[in-house]
């Protein structure tokens, strides 16, 4: 397999020019206009953010990109899809919201923002996975799998469970509906150590499928019928209490 090129830039900004001039630049460098855009709808795979956060990329950056996918003749939108765990991102129309909420608003990046796999999380496509050993399909957000070019606009993040998440956590975790995520979590579902837990109950109020119960003397336990692996009470949990096994 032939190795990707690379392309990099640095943060300097000289008089004349900045930092979104210098996005398009090495997007234009890069070899976007080799692309054929013409009258193709094409997905622009971002992260919104949830609001209060601040580790998503600035929707001046999407905006940069969607001018030059529209001077290429190209149809771009905004797109991600809905998560498994508690938050702003759950369904389409509070993930909307979210989106505009954080300035990405057609307004402010003049293209529409579309939720890939729809009103709840069940708009998509089985895409094969040639020579998958665990999954065999991948459950992708119907949107993305319809758009003609599809553009990963990625930020740089620690992850508590893979050390870092960039372009292939973008795509391919974000780019499953909730049945694809749902698929991809499940085989490692996190249990409670009894004698560490304090009961704080935090970790219940970041389960979206109310799979976390507490017994008398308020102990936490974890229905694994009902959890979907999403690990979001592991990193909530502030004493170590809930540990996954597989890990």
């Amino acid at each position: 397999m032939e190795k990707a090129k690379v392309f990099y830039s640095d943060l300097r900004a000289l008089p004349g020019t900045n930092l979104l001039l210098k996005l398009q630049k090495l997007i234009r460098r890069a070899g976007i206009g080799e692309i054929d855009m013409n009258n193709k709808m094409v997905a622009i795979k971002i992260h919104f953010g949830e609001p209060g956060n601040l580790s998503f990329l600035r929707p001046n950056y999407a905006k940069a990109v969607a001018d030059v996918i529209k001077e290429l003749g190209g149809k771009p939108f905004l797109t991600d899809c809905n998560t498994l765990y508690v938050g702003r991102r759950k369904n389409a129309l509070d993930h909307i919201d979210a989106a505009y909420e954080n300035g990405f608003s057609p307004f402010s990046t003049g293209c529409n923002v579309i939720i890939a796999d729809g009103l709840k999380g069940t708009d998509d496509i089985e895409v094969p996975v040639v020579g998958g050993e665990l999954v065999q399909n991948a459950k992708i957000g119907r949107a993305i799998m319809d758009a003609d070019v599809f553009i990963s606009l990625s930020h740089f993040k620690g992850h508590e469970a893979t050390g870092f998440g960039g372009c292939l956590k973008n795509i391919g975790m974000g780019c499953g509906s909730r049945g694809g995520k749902m698929e991809q979590h499940n085989s490692g579902k996190p249990s409670v150590d009894q004698n560490t837990c304090v009961g704080c109950r935090t970790c219940a109020k970041n389960c979206a499928h109310g799979a976390i119960s507490f017994n008398e003397q308020r102990k936490a336990s974890i229905d694994h019928n009902k959890c979907v692996g999403c690990g979001r009470c592991l990193g909530a949990c502030n004493f170590d209490a809930i540990y996954n096994e597989n890990a």
